[in-house]
């Protein structure tokens, strides 16, 4: 699916519009789809609540990057870009570990590092390449029971989240600067990176948490395609 040139001051918010966004670091995906509902119904004089807005795939607070959305008629076709792969560029801390396995939660455990070489680093990384059955974070928008995962993990309730079978194409470790481990992931739909950075501690006989994310593509479109919040607002003046 194409996607509008910012350079094209004709969108058609209101009937059906897709925009490529760099989500701010701390903004929710939801923070943004609710900006950007209110900009379009400023613009128009509207009340914002007949203004049909979504997202077509989460990105987590502390992330950064890649983030559609679509407008008016455009809405229905969300699932096309959640069913595209997504590239990911970021950051795994290993020797310490969070509940929700960024930096969102407090650190809860320490391991030793002192016993991992670069060679098991690499090694480790080759393991998740294929498909694979991955837990999702109980600090996820996960249902369970019909409510979000995090809204329970928040009160310390306990939550059964089941397997869910993602396929990891690529997994390269681009820089290793102990204990930080820079790479590059390309993955289906459904993954948690975040999960990712846990299960490697673990095969590295350690702990790990991400922390640092970027989204860089989905599909065909690139970080380079994305405009930020700034720039939308230009498109729709007061």
């Amino acid at each position: 699916m194409m996607i509008e040139n910012v350079e094209n001051k004709n969108y058609d918010f209101l009937g059906g519009s897709v925009l490529v966004l760099n989500k701010p670091l701390r903004w929710t995906s939801f923070d943004v789809v609710r900006q950007v509902r209110i900009m379009i119904a400023r613009h128009h004089k509207m009340n914002n609540k007949k203004i049909k807005v979504g997202h077509a795939g989460t990105l987590d607070p502390l992330a950064t990057g890649l983030l559609i959305i679509c407008t008016g008629s455009m809405t229905k076709r969300i699932h096309e870009f959640q069913d595209l792969d997504k590239v990911y560029t970021g950051t795994i801390t290993l020797g310490t570990t969070t509940p929700s396995f960024d930096l969102e939660t407090e650190f809860d455990a320490s391991f030793p590092i002192d016993h991992i070489s670069q060679e098991q680093i690499y090694a480790a990384a080759e393991k998740f390449i294929g498909t694979i059955a991955q837990m999702p974070p109980v600090f996820s928008a996960k249902k369970v029971d019909g409510k979000k995962a995090y809204l329970k993990a928040r009160k310390g309730k306990p939550i059964a989240l089941k397997m869910s079978e993602i396929t990891i194409k690529k997994f390269e470790i681009t820089a290793i600067e102990m204990p930080n481990i820079k790479f590059k992931v390309v993955c289906s739909k459904g993954t948690y990176i975040r999960s990712l950075a846990n299960d490697f501690g673990k095969a590295l006989l350690s702990g790990a948490h991400l922390s640092a994310l970027c989204r860089e593509r989905i599909g065909e479109h690139t970080l380079n395609d994305a405009i930020s919040i700034e720039t939308l607002k230009q498109l729709l003046p007061l």
